[in-house]
């Protein structure tokens, strides 16, 4: 679809008017790309080298905050005893960080459409680090709680920007491919924490896993001093300033006053929850996915230090299953994006793979994030070796990161620019909203239902949404034909093509944790 279907008043950027002589001047890109494909600035034309840095900064900045996000987890028992409060006050460490970055995908689009991707992202990190600075030395645990939460509300960007980053530098051609990668920052800095955190603790306090913390975030801050400008439209605006030319942008689908940016990530958000059926089957579908996924940094060591009698170094080696699940689920997200390309490959662009071919993953994901809830929860038993509910979780993990990968692809795409903003939004909010919920009431689960059977009501609340991936491969392309949000001309080819191209490089879908 072509920019002037989005914009038919204008094309990405408005051209200067013939008395301004000093306006810089741009001609309107083919595939509605932000800058021309031949610029020389877009990211999508700079060395290998270059691209590749920026995105492994951006990996650094979200794996230092979900390593930040699951690092109090280690530390509950200390928690309980220093400040003298119970179990679920201790876990509210990990849930007030939750419920910080909740606001995230809210104000960072809006941010990063003002100020561009670096300065927010180094904006965002040093506040991160002060507030986990704060956490680490907490005298009270009021204080601690207020410090956790905003370091999440302060660090949430970076777990934002990074699949904005990823869009402006990597080709919409591998986008499950790119998010794959990028999703690997933060299940990997999440199961991480754990897994190191169990050794320093084993000398020290709780507050080390703060003060660890703040080690990660200030590596990733030096690494990434260097970062360019990846966002577009503020590549434009930089340029301009340089030569001393004004220019004149496309209106933000973000929104340019108040009443616009809170329709766009606050009003419609909500209003697609109840009337967007592709937007509620899959917001549904990653709420459950999220809240089990980090209520794992809660049950996992509790059931196997009960169980099978793990130290606290013992339990956090059990999340090298978690790091190879996602490891394992980048794999096969790529190769099977990979092969399906290779299926359309052609020399133009007419046979652009559908969209509905990004659910592949899903599709997988879905048995296996149903067979592993109880497969862990009638494992999990002293007669049964321990390697058995620890590999199920490896088997949960590389479900969730391949549902995750496909479902958020997907709807990259599925609508224009403003309604791919919202719906994004919502996903976001509502899946780390329930991740910081569960962790709270998952002990309490486990000792008046038994495992077997707290898993086992997660997994026929799975076995019911698993056919989500397939409903949306069959009726995906009508339901979003009769949504108010979508344009007439959405379809596949190369108007499917401009369109990718549209979403995946003007920024507008930097969403996700």
């Amino acid at each position: 679809m072509d920019m002037t279907d989005h914009h038919p008043a204008d094309s990405s950027m408005d051209a200067a008017s013939p008395s301004e002589p000093n306006m810089e001047k741009a001609m309107p890109p083919p595939v509605g790309h932000m800058m021309s494909p031949t610029d020389p600035d877009n990211p999508q034309n700079w060395p290998i080298f270059k691209k590749v840095y920026a995105s492994s900064v951006s990996v650094a900045f979200a794996f230092a905050v979900a390593f930040g996000a699951t690092s109090l987890t280690v530390g509950v028992q200390g928690v309980m005893m220093q400040f003298n409060v119970s179990m679920t006050s201790a876990i509210l460490g990990l849930s007030l960080f939750l419920f910080g970055v909740v606001f995230a995908p809210i104000y960072t689009p809006h941010l990063s459409e003002r100020y561009g991707r670096s300065a927010v992202y180094f904006v965002s990190l040093p506040i991160f680090a002060l507030f986990i600075l704060g956490a680490g030395y907490s005298k009270s645990f009021a204080a601690l709680a207020a410090c956790r939460f905003f370091a999440g509300f302060a660090g949430g960007p970076c777990l934002v920007l990074i699949e904005g980053t990823f869009a402006d530098v990597w080709s919409a051609r591998i986008t499950v491919t790119y998010y794959s990668f990028l999703s690997l920052a933060s299940y990997v800095g999440a199961a991480a924490a754990p897994l190191i955190l169990g050794f320093v603790l084993s000398a020290e306090s709780w507050r080390w896993t703060q003060y660890v913390t703040l080690m990660i975030a200030l590596g990733a801050f030096f690494l990434g001093i260097g970062l360019p400008e990846t966002y577009p439209r503020e590549i434009l605006r930089s340029r301009a300033r340089r030569r001393g030319h004004s220019i004149q942008l496309a209106k933000a689908e973000s929104g340019v006053t108040l009443a616009e940016m809170s329709r766009v990530t606050i009003l419609t958000p909500l209003a697609m929850m109840v009337t967007e059926p592709v937007v509620i089957m899959v917001t549904l579908y990653l709420a459950l996915n999220f809240a089990v996924l980090f209520q794992w940094f809660i049950s996992v060591p509790a059931v196997l230090r009960l169980t099978y009698n793990f130290t606290l170094q013992q339990a956090g080696l059990a999340f090298i299953a978690a790091i190879g699940g996602a490891l394992v689920s980048t794999m096969t997200s790529t190769l099977i994006e990979t092969f399906s390309n290779r299926r359309y490959s052609c020399v133009d662009m007419a046979t652009m793979p559908p969209i509905e071919n990004r659910l592949f993953p899903a599709m997988a994901g879905s048995v296996g994030l149903t067979a592993s809830l109880f497969w862990i929860g009638w494992t999990a038993d002293p007669d049964i070796n321990h390697t058995s509910p620890i590999l199920g979780t490896g088997l949960y993990v590389w479900s969730s990161m391949s549902i995750l990968t496909a479902l958020v692809s997907y709807i990259f795409d599925a609508y224009p620019a403003k309604g791919t903003l919202s719906a994004l939004t919502v996903m976001a909010c509502v899946r780390i909203a329930c991740a910081g919920w569960l962790p709270l009431v998952i002990i309490q689960m486990i000792t008046n239902l038994t495992g077997g059977w707290a898993f086992s009501t997660f997994g026929f609340i799975a076995a019911a949404l698993m056919a989500i991936p397939l409903i949306l491969f069959k009726f995906g392309p009508t339901l979003r034909a009769r949504s108010r949000h979508s344009a007439p001309m959405m379809s596949n080819g190369k108007a499917m093509m401009d369109h990718q191209d549209e979403e995946m490089h003007t920024g507008m879908m930097h969403h996700g944790a």
